[in-house]
């Protein structure tokens, strides 16, 4: 029996404020328990909620980028639950008139060996506090509440149900997460909490058009938890229906060590948390004035700038999209290219996307904190291009200019000359090589005679390790050829 997957996402992104969306307290992360929370955070009588209007400016910012619609009047409503860690017994949410309204995201991914696009519509994204944390480490088998979390601004960003894998999951929120980064509405520290992903999962059989059962998979921390959090709760609910069971709507955790997700609660509707408007919060007005403002602040969004990579540079769309994952990024990227050069583009990304990429991963250092300046690699690649040095000997010469940590940026010329890089192009002493290499190997110089070009390979390969790796391989290439046809 054929199954398809139905998935929506709701992401908690944690807004790049000072202080909290509706007290003056400080957010910073890590400090002591308790520390950072004002009355108005404890909910002690005769406090009122004061609304941030920084978070309200990131919103409007996050809404612009998707294409959604900003409300010009929007409310504040009370979410009523109870937990330990929520200490008014109501969470400051927002319900039937949300700030942002609408949207859509599109992304790209490799599907199938093809990379292919994707876009998927947003619901909503609406303000809200956080709530507390429980601790149950370490207490003496009592647990201890920390209010540091409540009040911190929090947009949430919810999708329609339009996505089909684990895959367009993952891929998805990799694009909403480096979209909100770029934006500077959220810092992206998924271990910190600062963008959180709820995963809602059904399965309904090959073309049927009502959605089956949900449940909702709640704080995934990592695109690597998302993806096999799917899976799982897939698997398991398939199986579960042909066995002639029925899949109940709850709220589930994913355990990775066992790789399942387990029932954490019957998941609540709307009306179980009995919203109503926040009678201490008047109606949030937003003018196009103000909306104005903030969309001229805005820096060049990913989709415009992918589209001025492949127009001005020639990029493939997936190198466009590569080189715009991150702001830091791309504007390293044209940085190289505006030292180097137009003509020096694909270069650049090839080496942004290859040897760059890795050794950032390798080291877990971001690009802004990249210890080769975007002027180094815009020389080095200069000199690749006028055949001081090859491409081989340039990751030498990266992996020597990434230890020295220098700013000078003619570092790349001391480490050639300091070295002895500098490629061998002097056609009397590629000559002597290639003498040396011929007499050496009589049967690949018989086997290329006799009609199998391959065995050039292999002289080739003599030659540049004679030369050290040195040599020009398009003139010892074509030096070769010549002998070989002599």
């Amino acid at each position: 029996m054929q199954w398809e997957v139905v998935i929506g996402l709701e992401n908690h992104v944690q807004l790049t404020t000072e202080s909290k969306i509706f007290s003056g307290s400080p957010i910073k992360f890590g400090a002591e328990p308790n520390t950072q929370a004002s009355p108005v955070d404890l909910a002690l009588p005769g406090v009122l909620p004061v609304m941030n209007k920084a978070a309200v400016e990131r919103a409007i910012r996050f809404g612009l980028a998707v294409g959604a619609t900003i409300a010009p009047q929007s409310i504040f409503a009370r979410k009523n639950y109870f937990y330990p860690d929520l200490p008014k017994g109501y969470q400051i949410s927002q319900f039937a008139d949300p700030v942002v309204q609408g949207g859509s995201l599109t992304f790209g991914y490799e599907k199938d060996g093809e990379f292919v696009t994707k876009t998927v519509n947003l619901t909503r994204a609406h303000l809200e506090e956080d709530a507390g944390k429980s601790l149950h480490e370490d207490y003496h088998g009592m647990s201890g509440i920390d209010l540091n979390r409540a009040g911190t601004p929090l947009l949430e960003i919810v999708s329609e149900p339009e996505i089909r894998s684990a895959a367009e999951a993952v891929a998805y929120a990799k694009a909403l997460h480096s979209l909100v980064m770029w934006l500077g509405v959220c810092d992206g520290n998924m271990q910190e909490g600062s963008f959180r992903c709820d995963v809602n999962v059904s399965v309904r059989r090959v073309g049927d058009t009502e959605l089956g059962t949900r449940c909702e998979i709640k704080n995934l921390n990592s695109f690597r938890f998302i993806e096999e959090a799917v899976h799982v709760e897939v698997r398991r609910q398939i199986e579960l229906i042909e066995d002639g069971g029925k899949v109940v709507q709850a709220t589930r955790l994913y355990d990775p060590d066992r790789k399942e997700t387990r029932e954490m609660r019957s998941k609540e509707d709307a009306q179980d948390y009995r919203y109503f408007p926040d009678p201490d919060l008047p109606p949030l007005m937003i003018s196009p004035e103000w909306i104005a403002r903030v969309k001229d602040a805005m820096p060049e969004l990913p989709d415009a700038m992918r589209a001025r990579f492949g127009a001005d540079y020639a990029l493939s769309d997936y190198d466009a999209l590569v080189l715009t994952q991150s702001l830091e990024m791309a504007r390293y990227f044209e940085a190289v290219v505006a030292k180097a050069g137009k003509d020096h583009a694909k270069a650049a990304a090839n080496w942004l996307m290859g040897d760059v990429a890795s050794t950032l991963n390798r080291e877990g250092v971001e690009i802004a904190a990249a210890p080769v300046s975007a002027a180094q690699l815009a020389l080095m690649l200069q000199r690749i291009a006028d055949g001081t040095i090859s491409n081989k000997i340039a990751k030498e010469v990266f992996a020597a200019m990434w230890e020295a940590k220098s700013a000078d940026e003619q570092l790349v010329d001391a480490i050639i000359e300091a070295k002895g890089l500098k490629q061998i192009s002097d056609s009397g002493a590629l000559e002597a090589i290639v003498n040396e290499v011929l007499a050496a190997n009589a049967k690949s110089v018989e086997q290329y005679r006799a009609g199998k070009e391959a065995a050039i390979n292999a002289l080739i390969g003599q030659a540049m390790k004679a030369s050290k790796g040195k040599a020009n391989p398009a003139q010892l290439t074509e030096l070769l050829k010549q002998k070989l046809a002599g």
